[in-house]
């Protein structure tokens, strides 16, 4: 069990009623609460929210509260500040005064950050700290009025060869403020992608499928993450560009398995982090099962740390691998199925 929801049952003894998992890890929490608890469930991790349906609990998939009434939340801080304060105001727009939240997390993820973000919403209070986490409680003091979500978007600029691009990005989704050096490196070699049915896995704020999007207005995007926050990135960054969102297919994964098949090129700039954890299994993944989800002569591009020897594993399943760039740490990565 995560040691976050060891601490937790450290110190049940101080919850009741109708109780809200924020971030939950994916264990056997809910399990071991008092069964005189009603617990539920909010996640914006697709995988966190696929392993609580299969264990028949009441879970939300939302970058968004769930419509329902709550006494308690434990939010498990995510790595994110800015996404932890959204958090903080929606659960404040939603508990009453006298209300408790608490919040648990790692102290090598931030908690004590963490907990002095709690501070401004009522009487804060220690109550454990061991496995290297703590728990806080704060007693609600200071409620608040919900903010539409377009209030927490960061918005920046972007210029590729000819195009100009704005991009809309969500708190905790990657690269928020400004352009990854990254994915800079890959766009401009975009412009031979073959067009088609396209997917760009690990859309994040969707910067690659926008660009897709902008090349050719016939090519059909499906734009794939993990994440709730980073989907609705990706469509609010069509909306801001003025796409055609029927140009547009949003869909919900936990890897390279979920993605449609029969495509004409994959693109991605693979993530390697699961929170605060560096976590190389969707990108690995996504080398090794690429091939089973493109068309004959179909494409993957791909751009990761130079360290990562992600080429090895595409040439394995592809017979070749192309490297096209090798700069400022990154190298950008390319296949064709035969």
């Amino acid at each position: 069990m995560d040691p976050r929801s060891e601490v937790v049952l450290r110190q049940q003894q101080f919850l009741s009623g109708k109780l809200l998992l924020i971030n939950a890890p994916a264990d056997h929490l809910s399990h071991e609460l008092s069964k005189n608890l009603d617990v539920s469930i909010w996640t914006w991790n697709f995988a966190d929210h696929q392993y609580f349906e299969q264990q028949q609990f009441d879970t939300h998939f939302s970058v968004e509260f769930p419509k329902t009434d709550i006494d308690q939340v434990i939010i498990f801080v995510p790595k994110s500040k800015e996404l932890l304060s959204y958090i903080l105001h929606v659960v404040a727009s939603h508990l009453k005064q006298g209300q408790s939240i608490f919040l648990v997390g790692e102290k090598k993820g931030g908690v004590e950050r963490a907990a002095k973000q709690l501070q401004p919403l009522g009487k804060n209070l220690k109550l454990d700290s061991a496995r290297h986490c703590q728990l806080w409680q704060c007693i609600l003091e200071k409620t608040d009025t919900l903010k539409p979500l377009q209030n927490w978007v960061k918005t920046y600029s972007l210029q590729i060869n000819q195009t100009q691009l704005h991009i809309c990005a969500l708190p905790g989704v990657f690269s928020q403020n400004h352009l990854d050096v990254g994915t800079a490196i890959l766009l401009p070699y975009l412009n031979n992608i073959k067009s088609g049915k396209l997917a760009d896995f690990g859309c994040g704020a969707g910067v690659i499928s926008a660009y897709l999007a902008k090349l050719n207005s016939k090519n059909e995007i499906y734009a794939l993450d993990v994440d709730a926050f980073a989907l609705c990135s990706t469509e609010m960054t069509f909306h801001r560009n003025g796409l055609n969102l029927e140009q547009l297919h949003i869909q919900a994964v936990t890897g390279i398995h979920d993605a449609p098949q029969q495509l004409d090129a994959i693109v991605s700039n693979p993530p390697f982090h699961q929170g605060i954890h560096t976590d190389y299994a969707a990108s690995e993944g996504l080398c090794k099962q690429a091939k089973k989800h493109v068309t004959l002569n179909g494409e993957l591009w791909i751009v990761a740390n130079r360290f990562l020897n992600y080429a090895l594993l595409i040439e394995q399943q592809f017979g070749c691998c192309n490297v096209l760039a090798d700069q400022q740490g990154f190298k950008v990565l390319y296949a064709q199925a035969s």
